[in-house]
């Protein structure tokens, strides 16, 4: 066992499963890890550099299987950790690059699995960072972070008190704010400008808010055949991500893919 961290931990304390968000956990700066519970052969999948980070126990499955919620695929392993320090969305939008960054804001999202999967999507693609308000919104909980498979410690997760005046926020820093909806002007592959982008979902029930939307500088759609009404939002996402990370690339260009 390394006992090089303490156990002094907050109330807010939560417990992460899974080896991929353990893993990445692990290896996230701003995480305060306290202890790592895991069975000899997740500790060979992890590996001993990102355990040395934190104190450590082999144990059997059934002790892990009594921490996480009933019937959560652990995979052997559970991390108590403290929740991701706050981030501010006005020093993420200070954050200069090299080339037209991608945000999106959820708008009353609050599956975590859904959620989980846009995540993931987010770091597929290279969005800059994944805002939503810190109510009716999926929370980061081991849930949420095994739904995401690592990708909760690596994309920027903001956390904002009113959606509205985020976009607001977004335009005033030179956002082009982008609506993914059905009834949109112009196809996601059509509407994308070359400067930087805020991509605006909505839940699959009400969609995007009046208010939120009234905030968006124009709507887009993606193209389906008529047999099929809507996506799943995080495949919705996982697409328009995608159309935006390839504008300016011609079609007919070879990508790599990793399957």
């Amino acid at each position: 066992m390394n006992r090089r961290s303490s156990d002094q931990r907050s109330a807010s304390a939560l417990w992460l499963y899974g080896i991929h968000p353990v893993r990445a956990a692990l290896e996230n700066p701003r995480r305060k890890l306290h202890r790592v519970l895991l069975t000899d052969r997740a500790a060979a999948l992890i590996g001993q550099r990102p355990l040395a980070k934190t104190e450590h126990q082999i144990v059997s499955s059934d002790i892990i299987a009594r921490i996480v919620p009933p019937g959560a695929v652990h995979q052997g392993v559970a991390l108590l950790c403290e929740p991701l320090p706050r981030l501010e969305l006005a020093d993420l939008l200070r954050t200069r690059s090299r080339g037209p960054r991608t945000f999106t804001v959820l708008d009353q999202i609050s599956d975590p699995h859904n959620v989980g999967a846009i995540l993931r999507s987010a770091v597929a693609f290279g969005v800059s960072a994944v805002v939503l308000q810190d109510r009716h919104a999926a929370a980061p909980t081991g849930a949420l972070a095994k739904a995401a498979s690592g990708a909760l410690d690596i994309v920027p997760y903001v956390e904002v008190v009113n959606i509205a005046r985020a976009l607001e926020q977004f335009g005033a820093a030179g956002f082009w704010r982008l609506a993914l909806s059905g009834d949109g002007e112009q196809s996601i592959r059509d509407g994308v400008p070359e400067g930087d982008v805020v991509l605006v979902l909505g839940s699959e029930g009400s969609g995007i808010r009046r208010l939120v939307r009234e905030r968006c500088d124009a709507a887009a759609f993606i193209p389906m055949a008529s047999a099929m009404e809507s996506l799943n939002v995080s495949v919705a996402a996982a697409i328009a991500f995608y159309e935006i990370s390839a504008r300016g690339v011609p079609w007919n260009a070879p990508a790599n893919s990793t399957l």
